[in-house]
């Protein structure tokens, strides 16, 4: 073919999108993949079955270190109602597991099928095992891309290179690198909805045990929000939806909070158990796994009825188990993460195009950009948003 027109670098969800929609405005595109085939990620998403959307996706969602409105624009020009418009044109079965989380019945293979088909459908070229060396800006304002398969030359430039999340799929800084080269600035990337972990001379008592879930609400300072969902116990420190969630909003090292018995008012309950000579593992028993309870007491905790507790004391208690205060040491990284947190500042992009605002015709898409979808298909909605605006302005 004559050099393509548009040239997209990165064969995720968000740069496939991208480059079909441009290709279905009649425009010659090429997309760049370094790995032997495209939408890795895709494929193990959603345990092999591929969360592709959720229905209630909107810009309150998402993290963003910039303006908190910086995806309302592509998320209202691209919607879950879309993209499950196109899924079912293609005829694949799906259904909503829970929170409007949309799964495919069968495999993730049919999600990337759907992208393949609907780019080749647009006249898209796809060049795989095709590795980028170096990006140049000519004089007219195009692009020159020089690759392990040799020259390219295009008007505009697309970003879908991904975050640094799941290494082994060959993720790399390489967008990163291309938007310090011409000075559109980043926001320090770092891990999101990561397993965190836990320093083991305060957590000793809790790694026997590794494989517990419990439905609690995670919850930090400020007005972030809050998320009921299982927390899961590791070795390490704490998994689970509800931890994976939290973790995109803290610092690092930073502490939240658990809600051990979250809709249950705690110091009420312990209030009304204070007769009968209960205690509180027998006022627990039923609402909270009894061996977590052992260990969150601690080994030395005596057995002392409620009524002989001082009003401190007990109010100390229900503040432990509605508002249980972690400090993590850390996180399990890159290899664990779902996602990526920071990178491209979204004050330096078009909200509408997703283009540089100081460099033309580059655009940036997808997570490469400091947006972060909360867990539960909220990041592939993102990548067809963003996908669909560049892809309209290219």
């Amino acid at each position: 073919m004559s050099d393509p027109e548009v040239l997209v670098i990165g064969g995720g969800a968000a740069g496939l999108f991208c480059a079909r929609t441009a290709g279905q405005r009649g425009l010659r595109v090429e997309l760049l993949e370094h790995n032997p085939r495209p939408g890795n990620k895709i494929l193990i998403s959603g345990g092999g079955r591929c969360n592709f959307t959720n229905t209630g996706a909107t810009w309150a969602n998402y993290v963003t270190s910039g303006s908190p409105h910086f995806m309302k624009s592509a998320l209202a020009r691209y919607t879950p109602a879309d993209f499950l418009a196109l899924v079912e044109r293609h005829g694949i079965a799906w259904h909503e597991k829970k929170l409007g989380q949309l799964f495919c019945d069968q495999s993730s293979k049919q999600i990337l099928h759907l992208l393949e088909e609907e780019c080749a459908d647009a006249g898209v070229t796809v060049t795989v095992d095709c590795k980028v060396s170096s990006v140049s800006r000519v004089a007219d304002g195009g692009w020159v891309v020089e690759t392990s398969k040799g020259t390219r030359t295009a008007k505009s430039l697309v970003v879908a290179t991904g975050g640094l999340s799941f290494p082994k799929l060959g993720a790399t800084p390489f967008g990163y690198h291309v938007a310090k080269q011409f000075g559109v600035p980043l926001v320090e990337p770092r891990p999101g909805l990561v397993p965190l972990t836990f320093a083991q001379s305060g957590f000793g008592a809790f790694t026997a045990l590794s494989g517990l879930s419990i439905d609690c609400e995670t919850f930090a300072d400020g007005d972030r929000p809050r998320f009921r969902e299982n927390v899961l116990f590791t070795h390490r420190g704490l998994s689970g939806p509800s931890i994976l969630q939290i973790s995109s909003h803290l610092r690092p090292r930073e502490p939240f909070r658990i809600n051990l018995l979250p809709g249950v008012d705690a110091l009420e309950l312990l209030r009304s158990n204070r007769s009968g000579g209960k205690d509180v593992k027998s006022v627990l028993r039923g609402m909270l796994p009894e061996r977590f309870v052992q260990a969150w007491l601690g080994p030395d905790a005596r057995p002392r009825q409620l009524a002989q507790l001082p009003q401190k004391e007990l109010e100390a208690l229900a503040t432990r188990l509605n508002a249980w205060e972690m400090t993590p040491d850390g996180d399990e990284g890159y290899p664990k993460a779902e996602v990526t947190v920071g990178g491209v500042d979204t004050a330096a992009l078009s909200s509408k195009t997703m283009e540089s605002r100081e460099v033309p015709g580059l655009y940036f898409i997808g997570e490469v950009v400091d947006v972060t979808g909360w867990l539960g298909g909220y990041n592939f909605q993102w990548a067809w948003a963003s996908g669909h605006a560049a892809g309209q302005s290219v």
